[in-house]
């Protein structure tokens, strides 16, 4: 494919996949899809091959080949659309529900939508189905492997049924999915609407395309990577059920135009939910290996084919049934995003530590669900300072205003500022984390999972550490990960970390 028509292509191709998102933002119920935009959407080719994805969250779009690959394996066709939030088949944590359709043009199966958007609440041992302290998978929510939801273009009703018996919010999930089910026939409408103008060969011809260009152009940024081993390692500050560190240890080696990234030496699967899936591990790499070569090489699979992860099996970077892994998520995973980036920062330059966590917040009771994470400080790097207040790493979420989150809980904002100060000095000072403080109004659970309480998130070349984070309930500081029962009008704190400084001050 010449260029110039490859460009086209690739542009109109990108555009369904951000169309489809922007469908499922305004047409999704709760304001974590509304508001937070804690969704994504992408076009996977005939092959199963990621082609093109929208801007959206680096956890959901790194993980979503396995999901494509468990739909494959199960003889899906043109027409359908299938479910699935198992961890261990495709999923990521149970409360991202992932939709996955085939797509026809002409009879020829052509590609594969895809949606991945963060539920409030899938069931499970707590509200919001991100129970701190959870010992196995069973204890998260419902467990979907790959289900058809949809059959020429009927939503099953037992599906949507089991699916609605399980949550505390069933509106609210029924609304959130039908936008995703909306999102998808979008994405097929749009890809016919392209046939027409180009037909079904060029674009099969363009998915071929764009996985060799990216795959070329990766290639070459990885040649730029001075040949050697790199290797580092940190901790995660215990998973919920123990309060000790969690080691992983990380291996980067370069060599001409490949990465192979090695876990061997990480701690085995821990007794809490900071476990991660193999999909999720190889998501943080695929993040940080693009971060430190060319952020514009479009992330289709061909991107990540120079990229090997070897992870032992039975550790925290590749846990199995029936490991608990609602933290591994978010938290292990933004971990393993910092000790990725501290090994192969010692070949290339690259920021220091951001706030290295989500500080994943869930309030809820029989009648309401409320999960936000918060932003805090991103580390500064070489060529400026870190932002304050913004999701770092494997999030790319927005905060919930206050006015809707007032509008849609029972929660008052009593304080929402940034933590002046809490960023690592340096040449490039590190970002400022937030303080966002909640009267809740009713009754309720609440759950906190969060790092970097005890360890700072490091500097770079000189550079101070950030600012640890604290939270507080009832002026009574909490542990890193804590449930528990709120009264009605308890004051919940969150005071999230500042990113690390880069470069000696002065």
């Amino acid at each position: 494919m010449d260029p110039v028509t490859l460009q086209v292509m690739s542009n109109a191709l990108r555009a369904i996949a951000e169309e489809m998102g922007a469908a499922l933002i305004r047409a999704a119920y709760s304001p974590n899809i509304t508001e937070r935009r804690d969704c994504s959407t992408a076009l996977f080719d005939a092959y199963g091959r990621m082609a093109v994805q929208s801007a959206s969250i680096p956890v959901h779009l790194g993980a979503m080949p396995e999901a494509v690959d468990a739909v494959r394996e199960r003889g899906a066709v043109p027409g359908e659309m299938w479910l699935v939030n198992d961890p261990y088949r495709g999923g990521t944590h149970l409360p991202d529900l992932t939709l996955i359709s085939p797509i026809a043009i002409d009879d020829a199966l052509v590609a594969y939508g895809v949606t991945r958007a963060h539920h409030a609440d899938v069931g499970g041992m707590a509200p919001g189905s991100m129970p701190a302290g959870s010992r196995e998978l069973y204890q998260e929510g419902l467990i979907l492997p790959p289900v058809r939801l949809v059959r020429d273009g009927d939503i099953n009703d037992d599906v949507m049924d089991i699916l609605l018996a399980n949550s505390r919010s069933p509106n609210e999930r029924r609304g959130d999915v039908s936008a995703q089910v909306a999102a998808h026939r979008l994405g097929e409408a749009r890809l016919g609407e392209l046939s027409r103008r180009a037909t079904a060969a060029p674009i099969a011809e363009a998915f071929d395309a764009l996985y060799e260009y990216s795959e070329r152009r990766m290639r070459a940024a990885i040649t730029e990577i001075p040949d050697g081993r790199y290797g580092a390692s940190d901790v995660l500050e215990g998973d919920g059920v123990t309060e000790d560190d969690l080691t992983i240890r990380v291996s980067v080696t370069v060599a001409g135009d490949s990465v192979s990234v090695d876990f061997a030496g990480t701690d085995p699967t821990g007794p809490g939910n900071c476990n991660c899936p193999l999909a999720v591990t190889r998501s943080a790499v695929y993040s940080v290996i693009r971060a430190v070569t060319d952020p514009d090489i479009a992330a289709s699979a061909g991107a990540f084919a120079p990229v090997d992860v070897q992870a032992p099996e039975g550790t925290l970077v590749n846990a199995g049934l029936p490991a608990a892994v609602a933290g591994g998520n978010v938290e292990t995973s933004s971990r393993i995003v910092d000790v990725v980036m501290d090994a192969i920062g010692q070949a290339v330059p690259v920021p220091a530590n951001g706030q290295g966590t989500m500080n994943n917040l869930t309030i809820g009771n029989g009648t309401f669900t409320y999960y936000e994470t918060l932003g805090g400080g991103q580390g500064g790097g070489p060529l400026g300072p870190g932002p304050s207040g913004v999701h770092v790493a494997m999030s790319n979420t927005l905060n919930t205003p206050v006015e809707s989150l007032e509008t849609a809980y029972p929660l008052r904002v009593e304080r929402y500022a940034l933590r002046r100060g809490s960023g690592g000095d340096g040449r490039h000072p590190g970002g400022d984390g937030v303080v966002r403080t909640l009267r809740v109004l009713q009754e309720a659970e609440a759950s906190l999972i969060a790092e970097r309480r005890r360890h700072a998130p490091r500097g770079h070349d000189g550079g101070e550490p950030g600012d640890t984070g604290r939270a507080f309930l009832d002026g009574d500081e909490l542990p890193p990960k804590w449930r528990g029962r709120v009264p009605a009008d308890s004051v919940l704190s969150i005071e999230t970390p500042g990113g690390g400084g880069w470069g000696k001050s002065g």
